[in-house]
């Protein structure tokens, strides 16, 4: 393949980032490696922070970036309550969550950890009780429906 001026083959240029075709293989697996690590450190009480301190947290997913540098962590506390605090807290805890995430995973380098409050169980609830609203009765009038009108 044809380099570029930069030294770099045009496939390398081509990006399997977060584009059309989403995250790459390997994004994905770091990703899943460093949710775990992080939701083992939160679980552990590592941080000392009152916000953040006995506390109960999920960690829905960690997006990496294609360079591999920058992590976002989507988290949600035990309870929903005090989220917007409790993140805040926890980005303020980020560098010293990082130095911990290097002792246990094996990457060339670590990546700078930031968190983000994850609302995607508000949306599907709002999508499900939207859902439910809408939805027939359950009395015998779906069989009509689906019947048409003239029974056949």
């Amino acid at each position: 393949m044809p380099r570029s001026r930069s030294g770099k083959s045009g496939r390398a240029s081509l990006g399997r980032d977060a584009g059309p075709q989403g995250a790459s293989q390997r994004q994905l697996r770091v990703g899943e490696e460093l949710r775990h690590v992080v939701a083992r450190l939160l679980e552990r009480g590592v941080l000392r922070d009152p916000a953040v301190a006995g506390r109960s947290f999920t960690v829905t997913e960690v997006r990496v970036s294609p360079d591999m540098k920058n992590a976002t962590a989507f988290v949600t506390p035990l309870g929903g309550e005090g989220g917007a605090e409790a993140v805040k807290a926890l980005n303020h805890a980020a560098p010293h969550l990082r130095s911990l995430m290097a002792h246990e995973v094996r990457l060339r380098h670590t990546p700078r950890l930031s968190f983000l409050l994850d609302t995607s169980f508000d949306h599907a609830s709002r999508i499900d009780r939207l859902l439910r609203e809408v939805a027939p009765p359950e009395d015998g009038t779906e069989a009509a429906i689906k019947d048409g009108p003239d029974g056949a």
